[in-house]
């Protein structure tokens, strides 16, 4: 056997999680490190070197709200199994009580009422949306933190061991799950960072707000700091990765904004009685960045002044008649007079023509 010296490339990826990685990126803006972390776990799992007997990943997400902790893990079950309703989601704020967690894991025979409490963590639950190509499962406690130490203790047991026994006696595997923990853990003090050292900060200050290398570094050092202080050793040893979510600036807003509007398109096309396409014009898209930008909220607050600004009048011009199946509208906004305008530019567009891919974006951030 001749002797080769080939140097190799350990950074490239297959076909499967490269396309894994353009449909992230088209969904997820500025939180790259926590894209990598999935699309690094999903390589692993195709390529059957994950561990055996542990779940495919722990992760921990923490950072401000409206960053995309739960919104990544959402884009992730979009792009491998076609849907958002994958994902496994539970709400810690409903188990802040140790008697609580029967929700999970169903009552043991003998209590009444246990044949009518279905485990929320089942066999079958997890492989509901499973597929012949991708036997995945995407299982999201939000807002850990929240948790009574009962929850936390059953996910010692199924980081540890894969492993779940419910109140029957059934067993739930985890291997071919990926769980994701998110939690506003250190918020206060990330966002310290952010505002002025002394008094008060005003919304166009806060808009101002540059984020530089230095405090992302200081953001994320408060983050994992909390958590360590909030989790057990114990706990933080099953983690694969503690991944703190930037603060998105206003140019991670301003491309959010495209996504989101594309997404509302997308919306009308897939699911309206009477199908239109509308166009958000320039100035009218500086306005909605006004109106919905904010250092603090992130993307949330953006997505409320859409729907409060877009998305409700367009609701009551269908309402009303005014627009009918196969319109165009525009939306403008006029400064002189302070307001958005609607204006009707085309109609009669047939329905091939409208469900054609708009702006080459598919989903929101």
């Amino acid at each position: 056997m001749p002797l080769m010296n080939k140097l190799l490339d350990p950074t490239k990826t297959g076909d499967e999680a490269g396309a894994l990685e353009i449909g992230l990126k088209q969904r997820i803006v500025g939180q790259n490190e926590a894209v990598q972390n999935i699309i690094d776990l999903y390589q692993i799992y195709l390529t059957g070197l994950s561990f055996p007997g542990r779940p495919i990943g722990n992760l921990l997400f923490l950072g401000p709200t409206g960053s995309g902790k739960t919104r990544l893990v959402e884009a992730a079950a979009e792009c491998l199994v076609g849907t958002s309703k994958a994902v496994v989601k539970i709400d810690c704020g409903e188990f802040q009580h140790s008697h609580e967690i029967s929700k999970l894991v169903g009552s043991p025979p003998g209590y009444l009422g246990h044949r009518e409490t279905k485990a929320m963590l089942s066999q079958k639950t997890l492989d509901e949306y499973q597929t012949e190509k991708t036997k995945l499962s995407f299982v999201l406690f939000d807002e850990i933190e929240k948790a009574s130490d009962a929850l936390w203790n059953l996910l010692l047991g199924i980081m540890n061991k894969a492993t779940l026994t419910l109140g029957n006696n059934e067993r739930t595997d985890f291997s071919r799950a990926i769980i994701f923990m998110t939690g506003n853990l250190g918020v206060r003090e990330m966002e310290a960072h952010l505002l002025p050292r002394m008094g008060f900060a005003r919304n166009e200050q806060l808009k101002g707000t540059v984020i530089t290398e230095d405090i992302e570094k200081k953001m994320i050092s408060s983050g994992k700091t909390a958590a360590q202080r909030r989790f057990t050793p114990e706990f933080i040893n099953r983690l694969d990765k503690i991944v703190v979510f930037k603060s998105l600036g206003e140019p991670e807003l301003r491309r959010i904004l495209d996504i989101e509007i594309h997404r509302f398109q997308q919306h009308i096309l897939d699911n309206s009685k009477i199908p239109f396409i509308f166009r958000v014009t320039d100035p009218a898209k500086d306005q909605l960045m006004k109106e919905g930008s904010d250092i603090r909220y992130g993307a949330r607050h953006l997505r409320r002044a859409i729907q409060r600004l877009v998305m409700h009048p367009l609701s009551c011009l269908l309402a009303s008649r005014q627009i009918s199946q196969g319109d165009q509208v525009c939306v403008d906004y006029w400064i002189a007079e302070n307001r958005f305008i609607f204006t009707k530019e085309a109609s009669g567009i047939p329905e091939h023509h409208m469900t054609k891919p708009l702006g080459g974006l598919s989903a929101a951030a």
